[in-house]
């Protein structure tokens, strides 16, 4: 090992494999752009090319890839929704998660680590039973648990019943995982760009020429671009590029922030939120704890980290984990949620014959990527919707047919 890497190191050219394309002119026409490349974005392209065969596909990113809401969250996984939809949803993501690092040949670096939502209220106790029953109707390992199994499962919380609002019990989700973030954009893109996907980074998009109800072509900073059709996943940025094409969404877009401390002795493995308290917290590999909670309280296409929320995140993880009081924050940052009224995404078609939309995800957008990445691309190949993304269409908000997910957030927004 030692000399196959002073080798490497001494190489007067590249010897590996290049993850990505070089950057190249644009082509005048594509059968398919795709506006956005995080994990969604690129996970699309990937599917298009590996099980569709379309390959004249470009990804156009703005920054550089994974920079927005895929390098911003915190790469938190689940599947205990509460609505039925939802549920069979995100169970079919989580299984994409398990076997996506072999898939593309690439480490994601899942954790397999479980997630403890608590419960400080009577009214809390009665949602998460209801949420586990119907997780476990879908086959979603969910449970309620007792204030015995929550300490004995984590010793480090603060269960006293003194406490400003006292532990009464927990839901339990097995299958709760993490992943790192950035290396699921890489695979993904990786993957498309072996396959003949161009990923176009530094590109932004201008305008979007609709005529006669179809989109025609996509104006960007280096150039016009005719398409065949087009995909946008931008998460944050989803409404401002919607509007391009002349299609009006339902979603207001708020600041999401989180911060991480120094790394530290593995203490804790699960992920444990409180959304009463409005934060959720876990301990990396890495040993650092993650600690992230509800938006901001207002909408703003912004992703600076205020001190306000630092204050508030940490008042609140204190209040579980006294002992962090010790730790040394790192860094904190911010993404940009895209809300929609009923905390479901927008998928599918548009008002836009040839536009579909992967929209709306607010928090939820990284733990969705496998299974968006494959739906879209089915739709995009085939024409037809995929069932399992019917109950998302844009429509459901004119039909009065919400889903709505507001009770299963990790920390209330």
């Amino acid at each position: 090992m030692p000399f196959g890497l002073l080798k490497y190191g001494l190489n007067s050219e590249y010897p590996g494999t290049h993850h990505f394309n070089p950057t190249t002119e644009l082509k005048k026409h594509y059968d398919v752009v795709i506006i956005g490349a995080g994990g969604h974005g690129t996970g699309i392209a990937y599917h298009l090319a590996k099980y569709h065969g379309i390959t004249n596909v470009a990804v156009l990113e703005k920054n550089y890839l994974g920079s927005g809401n895929t390098a911003r969250n915190t790469a938190v996984i689940r599947s205990n929704y509460l609505t039925e939809e939802g549920v069979t949803f995100y169970r079919e993501s989580v299984k994409l998660w398990q076997d996506l690092s072999n898939e593309f040949n690439y480490n994601v670096m899942m954790e397999s680590r479980g997630q403890l939502t608590l419960a400080h209220s009577d009214a809390a106790i009665r949602s998460f039973r209801w949420r586990a029953e119907v997780n476990q109707h879908m086959g979603v390992r969910s449970e309620l648990i007792d204030r015995q199994q929550i300490a004995e499962m984590i010793p480090n919380l603060n269960m006293s019943e003194d406490a400003r609002f006292p532990i009464m019990a927990g839901l339990w989700h097995a299958d709760g995982a993490t992943a790192r973030h950035d290396a699921v954009a890489w695979g993904y893109a990786k993957g498309a760009c072996k396959r003949g996907v161009e990923l176009h980074q530094l590109t932004e998009v201008q305008d979007i020429e609709v005529t006669s109800g179809k989109v025609t072509a996509v104006k960007t900073n280096r150039g016009r671009i005719e398409c065949g059709c087009v995909v946008q996943a931008v998460a944050g940025a989803s409404s401002i590029v919607a509007k391009m094409a002349g299609i009006p969404l339902p979603i207001h877009s708020y600041p999401l922030q989180a911060m991480v401390t120094q790394p530290y002795k593995p203490v804790f493995t699960p992920h444990v939120s409180s959304p009463h308290l409005h934060v959720y917290t876990h301990q990396t590999s890495r040993g650092e704890f993650v600690i992230g909670g509800g938006s901001d309280p207002y909408p703003l296409y912004n992703t600076r980290a205020t001190l306000d929320q630092r204050e508030t995140l940490t008042a609140a993880a204190l209040e579980l984990f006294p002992f962090l009081a010790q730790a040394r924050m790192l860094r904190q940052w911010a993404g940009t949620t895209d809300m929609t009224p009923d905390y479901s995404p927008i998928m599918g078609l548009s008002p836009v014959d040839n536009y579909y939309l992967d929209a709306g995800w607010g928090t939820w957008g990284f733990k969705a990527t496998p299974i968006c990445g494959k739906t879209m691309a089915e739709l995009v190949a085939t024409g037809k919707v995929p069932e399992i993304i019917k109950p998302f269409e844009l429509e459901r908000f004119y039909k009065y047919q919400q889903i709505n997910e507001a009770g299963a957030t990790a920390a209330s927004h």
